[in-house]
């Protein structure tokens, strides 16, 4: 069964849990427009963290790390709203709590899904072999798994905070 929530804007492609469904569960229920903003935001704060680490480690010039950053950004952002949306979806009908277990679980089931669309295209535009592209990712990644872990639990810390107020 499918429940739609609007949010203020009128926007209902949220799914809308029944009235029964506990509150740390309900708080992960977000508009489009929400996942687009925390999608964006998340994308525009890596790129301006990791294109400089990329360029230093690969001994490219900065321009063409950035638009290769850019580009897995935006594969990333696509990907971040499928995959963030398919796991509130789990949750809701889970009901389970995001505890640190299930963070770094769901960090990592992010970053390897990412390296499936990202190794390919990093070979490419960098000439070199998937293997080296591989290697490269996985580098990126010891990065980006903290980065992911600690940006989402900063982000849905504040979200409450923001809910919380203005239901008081």
């Amino acid at each position: 069964m499918v429940y739609l929530a609007s949010d203020k804007s009128g926007d209902k492609s949220s799914p809308k849990p029944p009235e029964s469904t506990p509150k740390h569960v309900s708080a992960y229920n977000r508009s489009i427009k929400e996942r687009i903003f925390h999608g964006l935001l998340f994308e525009m704060l890596a790129i301006l963290l990791a294109t400089p680490i990329a360029a230093w480690l690969t001994n490219q010039s900065l321009s063409h790390m950035g638009i290769l950053s850019a580009v897995i950004s935006f594969i990333a952002l696509i990907w971040n709203m499928l995959f963030n949306w398919g796991f509130d979806q789990i949750q809701m009908r889970l009901q389970f709590k995001r505890n640190l277990f299930i963070r770094m679980a769901h960090a990592c089931m992010f970053e390897i899904g990412l390296i499936v669309f990202s190794v390919p295209f990093i070979a490419w535009w960098i000439n070199t072999s998937m293997l080296h592209a591989l290697i490269l990712d996985i580098g990126l990644i010891l990065f980006f798994l903290p980065y992911s872990f600690f940006f989402n639990l900063i982000y849905d810390r504040t979200r409450a905070r923001i809910l919380n107020k203005r239901t008081v």
